[in-house]
């Protein structure tokens, strides 16, 4: 069977995610530019897809040859011009739709138009961003569950997942621990909720249930009033060290 054929994949992003995609895609042997809003983000995700390489190699998932070349293939930037050869460019930034539409218009301008624009967008319309631009046919969603490097899928029970969690944890029903122990032990999840609720970052997932819960107008699908509070006091998980669980 022939091997797929290298593209070019343009990441525009700092985050986890767009470091976890950026593994995915230089693992599968693409070829990867990354481009954040200041070289110093772009060198963070650098940073870190580095750092999770060599534990795949110290763990013996992968091959220090493999792990060399991946990252031999991997390019940062913070000029978005540097994007203009890219074969599909996936964005994955702030959840947030003005934010979203200005990057994409701006993208629309720069790549050639034969490149795919996707977005990461957990929860936005990807046909209203699609019309924003000039070329919509060529706009489509490509989204990743997080983490992106050990997730296969992604469904839309995740976000209500998560929230009834911490809901469950304020009626006294279990404790934190308890809750993230019981769903790695009986669900066999790679980490329990508030755990991931951390590494997702509590200010992007207030943003995901804020905007579930204005498409369904259900009660129920409010926020937990925790995850209110510990986004007002500033934290918001791993990325300040604090969130449910201090890092």
């Amino acid at each position: 069977m022939a091997s797929p054929a290298v593209l070019v994949l343009g990441i525009v992003g700092s985050g986890i995610m767009a470091a976890g995609i950026a593994e995915v895609a230089l693992i599968a042997g693409h070829d990867v530019v990354v481009r954040s809003r200041s070289i110093r983000g772009a060198n963070d995700v650098a940073a870190r897809v580095a750092k999770n390489l060599d534990r795949r190699v110290e763990r013996g998932k992968l091959d220090a040859a493999t792990r060399d070349d991946a990252l031999t293939r991997l390019t940062v930037t913070a000029q978005i011009s540097d994007l203009a050869h890219c074969s599909i460019v996936l964005e994955s930034i702030v959840e947030d739709m003005d934010s979203k539409v200005a990057l994409l218009r701006e993208l629309d301008t720069v790549v050639s138009n034969r490149a795919i624009l996707a977005t990461n967008t957990s929860t936005l319309s990807v046909s209203k961003l699609a019309m924003t631009t000039s070329h919509p046919n060529r706009v489509c969603g490509i989204h990743f569950f997080n983490p992106a490097t050990t997730m296969p899928l992604v469904n839309a029970l995740l976000f209500p997942y998560l929230n009834n969690a911490i809901k469950m944890m304020e009626r006294g029903t279990a404790s934190m621990d308890d809750i993230d122990t019981a769903m790695k032990g009986g669900c066999n999840f790679p980490m329990g909720p508030f755990a991931l609720l951390d590494l997702v970052g509590l200010d992007t997932s207030l943003s995901i249930l804020r905007t579930l819960h204005e498409a369904s107008g259900n009660p129920a699908d409010a926020p937990a009033e925790t995850l209110l509070r510990l986004v007002a006091d500033g934290h918001l998980g791993r990325k300040t060290g604090q969130g449910f669980h201090t890092y």
